[in-house]
């Protein structure tokens, strides 16, 4: 299972920018005007991942694969957006089934570069965006809502669907985010139903602040201000300096480093946008590592081993029989597995057992 995130902001406030930066690229059209962005940009990364790099280091396989994040960056939302106003609205149904949504937030001043509203400010902008998605989640409800009534026909449980989903568009019409709906335990139709709408205001968001070179060393009221906001949402806020990121893509890792701790900054805006989407859903990352490769494989965090498996193929959870388990610190202690076999920090595990993040696993099945 790979991290999808969907970039998502007003018009020229960065996202085309800090879209180069974490792809590395440099194809959507980053311009001082709104709506440079038509089509949606989409482009699948490596998750950056130093565990991986020193297991391959120690067991040298063929191939060594990494964690990927999908990005998807859309034209510009504007106010007005569901009802025609702009670009951005159309392109909605491209980050539907993204999992989490990354907000890229103005916070600098620069008489040079147009802002849709005439002025720098986070909240006003947060407003429009969030007005946007929740105006197109209303939209979608609707439309499900009239196809479940032309098909309930006497069916106790579609009228069962039709009932909670009339609730969830009340909900939404009252200005509240589909996360903030309390989905019934025993309705097992609407549900399905939910799982099918993939609303854009029940995903997980990231605040991003973009700000210039001037406020990666000290907060400015505007990060401050999106910071307050964030908080008060539950949300994850970091902090980017796109123009920074996107300028770092040229140079060696050794310079990039260099450039980022003169800014007291230790790792790149990839890895924060990439951490905060893991904490924000949940997810961890497990290895496995052979002569063939080392790899590593994104789960949910809480899962049993069987679960794990199944990232892995459907069949390596149906036929699970158990999982060879070592912790990452020991196998870099003890440096191979069969050394970890030999001193017991290999352990045999069961259908029961809650995979860890960094753990290296092995998995036996029968199908």
């Amino acid at each position: 299972m790979a991290l999808s995130i969907g970039i998502v902001g007003l018009p020229n406030v960065g996202k085309s920018t800090l879209f180069n930066a974490l792809t590395k690229a440099q194809n959507a059209e980053a311009a001082n005007y709104p709506f440079c962005t038509i089509e949606p940009n989409k482009a699948t990364v490596p998750v950056p991942d130093s565990r991986v790099d020193a297991l391959a280091a120690l067991v040298h396989p063929q191939k060594t694969i990494y964690a990927t994040v999908d990005f998807i960056d859309i034209a510009g939302l504007v106010r007005g957006a569901s009802k025609g106003e702009g670009l951005g609205n159309q392109f909605l149904a491209n980050i539907r089934e993204c999992a989490a949504i990354l907000q890229v937030v103005r916070c600098f001043e620069d008489d040079n570069i147009t802002h849709v509203d005439g002025s720098v400010n986070p909240a006003r902008d947060v407003e429009t965006i969030e007005t946007e998605l929740l105006l197109a989640d209303v939209e979608t409800v609707g439309k499900r809502l009239e196809r479940l009534n032309k098909q309930v026909k006497g069916d106790r449980e579609l009228i069962r669907a039709a009932d909670e989903c009339a609730r969830l568009l009340e909900h939404l019409n009252g200005g509240r985010a589909a996360s903030a709906f309390a989905l019934p335990e025993h309705n097992e139709p609407f549900r399905q139903t939910w799982h099918e709408l993939s609303l854009l205001t029940a995903k997980p968001v990231i605040y991003c602040a973009n700000v210039d070179e001037a406020g990666l060393e000290e907060a400015n009221e505007h990060v401050r201000a999106l910071s307050g906001l964030a908080d008060t949402r539950g949300a994850h806020l970091i902090t980017i300096c796109a123009r920074l990121e996107e300028e770092l893509q040229g140079l060696p890792d050794a310079d990039q480093a260099d450039m980022l701790a003169s800014y007291g900054i230790d790792e790149s805006g990839l890895v924060h946008v990439i951490r905060s989407g893991y904490r924000a859903l949940g997810l961890a990352s497990y290895f496995t590592a052979g002569p063939k490769e080392v790899r590593a494989w994104t789960f949910r965090q809480g899962w049993k081993a069987p679960q794990a498996a199944g990232v892995i193929h459907s069949d390596f959870e149906k036929g699970f029989i158990r999982a060879e388990v070592i912790s990452f610190d020991d196998y870099m202690t003890h440096k191979s597995e069969a050394a970890c076999r030999s001193t017991g920090t290999l352990r045999v595990e069961g259908k029961d057992y809650t995979v860890h993040d960094g753990d290296v696993m092995h998995f036996l099945f029968n199908v």
